[in-house]
């Protein structure tokens, strides 16, 4: 028989163990923030209908999706949480109630280059609030407070979330007499962080946008101003849609300190586009302040007719994306993850020193188990040191040793693997030491 190496696709993550339970522990705490915050989990499907998916990507979408045909039937893998939101609202909404917080995390799929940071599988952490008919300004505000909250619980503190609205970039490019463009000066002012001032003012000089260069010019000042909300009041009442777009702004931010965003945690920026055509009114970027050049880790915004494709009711919605692969893969990278952070399969390993003991093992993970403790029983026929070195590998904290003379008394050897200090007990006062010692959860990301 021909071996075949083994190997793992560009662009998708394997963790061994201990990685991996970090992983976990990361989406643990977004779900316990978004839970804090009143979303209701829902899973989707990962493959859908090609049509449903496709419904409001069109242009990079359509270029990025895993399109495939079983039979006659055209599929596609999601690749992102929101669209499969829109068609789950559209098919449930009589048995739903609005406004729907719902969250979501789960993989989703993206044929681009695979690069630092950026992968083709990987995990999203949603959030989303839809109305019937319409939908508050304050959702809009309620999203950086739940960025906030999740990072500070993960132990991330440099971080700024940044705001903008697309009424605005709408009403600007109107006023500049680009709007029947803006789509395409849209796409131009979302590469300004990558390929800079210069670069975008070719774009916006080429066809099809033929934007006149002292009109460019003006526009890309707009947009790097050190004052955006003054440069903005200056504009005020020149463009309706530009004025609508500065009330929504100016409302968000009014109600950011009440929701305990931080001042130094947020901050309005001009350039602020997001790419995807769904997105009507507030958008959302952040970025770990240590870590620029890998992009956005949390972004989102305001959509007004997602699910106008798969419904005639008039559902809008705001809601926000954390990449988590992205997320972990960086904090991994800088070593930022918590080593004290708990990533053994278990709590406890119970020892049995010889076959006649095994069955008195048994009845003792059963009583740790009972009482919450996590536990693994070592059945395996070795040595004690190998027993013991199988403990340390799996950096288990407690070894429950069961000797002849344990068996015989009803007690158990407990020795934290920490410290080395062994007593002997019973298997209830062992599940309470255990317990006791383990309950002060780590952050994943250490402290400085």
């Amino acid at each position: 028989m021909e071996r075949i190496k083994p190997r793992t696709l560009s662009g998708f993550m394997e963790l061994l163990p201990g990685p991996q339970a970090q992983m976990d522990a990361v989406m643990d705490v977004l779900r316990e923030t978004y839970q804090l915050y009143g979303f209701a989990a829902i899973d989707t499907p990962a493959i859908e209908s090609a049509q449903v998916l496709l419904a409001k990507g069109g242009g990079e979408t359509e270029k990025q999706i895993y399109r495939f045909s079983k039979g006659d039937t055209d599929l596609a893998l999601r690749f992102d949480l929101t669209v499969p939101l829109a068609k789950y609202v559209a098919m449930n909404y009589g048995q739903l109630a609005f406004p729907f917080r719902r969250y979501q995390i789960a993989k989703v799929y993206r044929g681009e280059r695979a690069q630092r940071g950026r992968f083709r599988e990987f995990y999203q952490a949603d959030i989303d609030v839809i109305g019937d008919g319409a939908l508050d300004i304050a959702s809009d505000a309620e999203m950086p407070a739940v960025i906030c909250e999740a990072l500070r619980r993960l132990g991330i503190e440099r971080f700024c979330i940044r705001i903008n609205n697309r009424k605005i970039l709408n009403g600007l490019f109107a006023l500049l007499g680009v709007g029947e463009q803006a789509a395409a000066v849209l796409g131009a002012v979302d590469k300004l962080e990558k390929i800079g001032r210069d670069k975008v003012a070719d774009i916006l000089a080429d066809e099809p946008i033929a934007m006149a260069p002292e009109k460019a010019d003006q526009l890309l000042d707009i947009l790097a101003s050190a004052d955006p909300m003054g440069t903005l009041a200056a504009l005020e009442g020149r463009n309706e849609t530009l004025d609508a777009g500065l009330a929504e702004l100016l409302t968000v931010a009014g109600l950011l300190p009440g929701l305990g965003v931080p001042e130094d945690k947020w901050r309005v920026d001009l350039t602020i586009a997001r790419g995807l055509d769904y997105y009507t009114g507030t958008v959302y970027e952040t970025q770990l302040l240590d870590c620029p050049e890998v992009g956005s880790i949390c972004s989102g915004g305001r959509y007004d007719d997602l699910a106008g494709y798969y419904t005639d009711k008039k559902l809008p919605g705001v809601g926000l994306s954390i990449g988590v692969t992205r997320l972990f893969y960086i904090l991994q990278e800088k070593g930022l993850l918590d080593p004290a952070l708990a990533t053994a399969p278990c709590d406890a390993l119970i020892i049995p020193m010889g076959e006649e003991q095994v069955a008195y093992a048994m009845g003792c993970a059963t009583a740790l188990r009972a009482e919450g403790v996590r536990t693994q029983v070592y059945t395996e026929r070795k040595k004690p040191k190998a027993k013991f070195a199988y403990a340390d590998k799996l950096t288990v904290p407690y070894a429950v040793v069961v000797g002849e003379s344990e068996a015989a008394s009803g007690t158990v050897g407990l020795k934290d693997l920490r410290s080395g200090q062994q007593v002997t007990v019973t298997p209830a006062d062992a599940a309470a030491i255990i317990k006791k010692s383990l309950d002060n959860p780590v952050r994943p990301v250490k402290e400085k």
